[in-house]
């Protein structure tokens, strides 16, 4: 199966964990407000269901051009 992410694509989780290199963990830090790793401007999970998320591909983007490199 060929898939192609286009913009306005909702990815799951190991695919946002394969795009920016982060751990599982360390994106739920980057989204909690009490973690020490929080990021205001990290994408905020969409809710796909009762027990399912995802984050909509172009706000990852964004958030990947937006990052300062070594």
């Amino acid at each position: 199966m060929n898939t192609t992410l286009t913009s306005n694509s909702i990815i799951r989780l190991k695919t946002l964990v394969q795009l920016t290199g982060l751990s599982r963990s360390t994106i739920y830090d980057k989204l909690n407000p009490k973690s020490p790793r929080f990021d205001p401007l990290f994408p905020r999970k969409v809710c796909l269901g009762a027990r399912a998320v995802g984050w909509y591909m172009q706000e990852v983007e964004q958030w990947l051009q937006g990052r300062r490199f070594c």
